[in-house]
């Protein structure tokens, strides 16, 4: 984990726009992992640094600029962009093909999930902007609801365990098994709500009084 050492080193140094600077270079494919990127800028937080709520709304906006940024490019370029580096590394013709596929099969629906698939993000998000399937402000809806669940769940993670460096290492390794069961129970959560609300509407329709 020495990446993760050199971004809390810098991180601590430089503060937040260190932080955003280094969201944005993940969103354009930077080898460097959003996930650690984000769980490092809260453990600057934990140890005093910064403000870990601050921190939350740096890098969710850090987080949706990236992403916005390669949708936008995707928009604009169209298929050219696919010719252009980092894209073409980060974008074969085999996995084009196959984020189209996933397009096909499971619609929009694509766009919030990627964001929990730490090799699926840029594909993605540049696919939907070159293939014009989604527009902007519905890419942003999307998005954006699934970085409310991802980005607060890893800064608060670092902030929480900046302190017990070992148990944050478990937690990062156990990370993206652990986000599913928070997507899946944020996902329950809110179909139970519609449920009972569709119940208790269907109830009230078949309690009403009738016209007179």
């Amino acid at each position: 984990m020495d990446l993760f050492a050199h971004l809390i080193n810098y991180f601590a140094e430089n503060g937040y726009v260190a932080v955003l600077l280094a969201l944005l270079v993940c969103g354009v494919g930077a080898p460097i992992p959003e996930d650690l990127t984000l769980v490092a800028g809260g453990v600057i937080a934990g140890l005093g640094y910064a403000n870990v709520h601050v921190m939350f709304a740096v890098t969710l906006f850090g987080v949706l600029l990236g992403d916005a940024g390669m949708f936008l490019a995707g928009h604009h370029y169209g298929v050219r962009l696919l010719d252009k580096r980092p894209v073409k590394w980060l974008l074969t013709p085999s996995r084009y093909s196959a984020v189209q596929e996933q397009f096909e099969r499971y619609g929009n629906r694509m766009l919030f999930t990627a964001r929990f698939l730490p090799g699926m993000r840029t594909a993605a998000f540049v696919t939907a902007g070159l293939t014009h399937r989604v527009s902007f402000g519905r890419f942003l809806l999307l998005d954006g609801s699934a970085a409310l669940i991802s980005v607060p769940i890893w800064v608060y993670l670092g902030y929480f365990g900046a302190n017990n460096r070992e148990w944050l290492l478990t937690w990062l390794h156990r990370g993206q098994a652990g986000m599913w069961i928070a997507l899946g129970l944020i996902l329950a959560g809110v179909g139970v709500f519609f449920w009972r609300r569709h119940k208790r509407k269907q109830a009230r329709d078949e309690t009403g009084d009738e016209p007179d």
